[in-house]
């Protein structure tokens, strides 16, 4: 079964930019995909398309995007229940989004606010069992022992590893993180990616992952879908991106793609709690 359904998906702005082209991809239940582009090449709006935040052209037999069996948006009209689909898709994106002068532990219980009474939501009242559920995520991303500080306090890296905890709250059956490591030191994204991808294996999530540079795609996600000027350009195994063939596909633009210690990067993924 596909987790994510997406049929001929277009996206014009004002003044007539083409984000997306007719886009069509389906990702099946489990799997780890990388969404590779250059800058301006349509991929983190993809992504807010799947995720229901804006809507597509309104064209007819346009813009289907369907997760777990559930309509996000058909024909430029996002779906009445996009607020029950959205229950089971958690979104991480490259700012964080935690509110800074709350606790680690409270902005991870947020995950919660789609489950609970929104009265409890509003005043910040969880259970001890949801509180418990929120350390045990803070633990599997390794960063429970700052529960207790302001998400002000913490690194970068550890923010967005909060922000990964709060998806395993909410529960969610997929991730879609939109350029999750590109504000992160090389150190901080290898732990991040390394992250997602344990979560990917041990829970059979479906992550579908936005990234700059195709050395984390090659290392991490065995499938990868590259993009160029709102359209699908290659659907495939990661390995085959070398950086002769990225070239082929963007030409001087392939540059932005390829970090400059790319024969250094290694091939084995790191530990999650390195």
């Amino acid at each position: 079964m596909n987790a994510i359904e997406i049929d001929k998906l277009s996206k014009t702005y004002l003044g007539g930019t083409r984000a997306l082209d007719k886009v069509s991809v389906d990702v099946a239940e489990g799997e780890f995909v990388a969404l590779i582009g250059a800058s301006g090449s349509g991929k983190s709006t993809l992504i807010r398309h799947v995720s229901g935040l804006i809507a597509g052209d309104k064209e007819p037999g346009c813009c289907s995007i369907t997760v777990t069996g559930k309509k996000v948006q058909d024909g430029g009209k996002i779906a009445k229940s996009i607020a029950s689909t959205r229950t089971g898709v958690g979104v991480v994106f490259q700012q964080f989004n935690l509110v800074p002068r709350l606790s680690v532990l409270m902005n991870v219980l947020a995950g919660l606010l789609g489950r609970v009474p929104t009265w409890r939501g509003m005043l910040g009242l969880f259970t001890a069992e949801e509180k418990q559920l929120a350390m045990r995520a803070l633990h599997r991303v390794g960063i429970d022992q700052t529960a207790r500080q302001r998400a002000a306090t913490l690194s970068g890296g550890q923010q967005q590893r909060a922000a990964i905890a709060r998806t395993l709250v909410q529960g969610a059956n997929i991730i879609l993180a939109d350029e999750p490591i590109a504000s992160l030191d090389p150190a901080s994204a290898k732990r991040v990616m390394s992250i997602l991808s344990r979560i990917n294996e041990e829970d059979g999530t479906t992550i579908l992952v936005s990234l700059h540079q195709v050395e984390y795609a090659r290392r991490y996600c065995k499938r990868t879908i590259a993009m160029r000027a709102g359209q699908i350009v290659f659907d495939g195994p990661s390995h085959a991106l070398t950086t002769q063939f990225l070239r082929e596909i963007y030409g001087e633009a392939s540059e932005e793609l390829v970090l400059p210690d790319a024969d250094d990067f290694g091939t084995e993924p790191m530990s999650a709690t390195a």
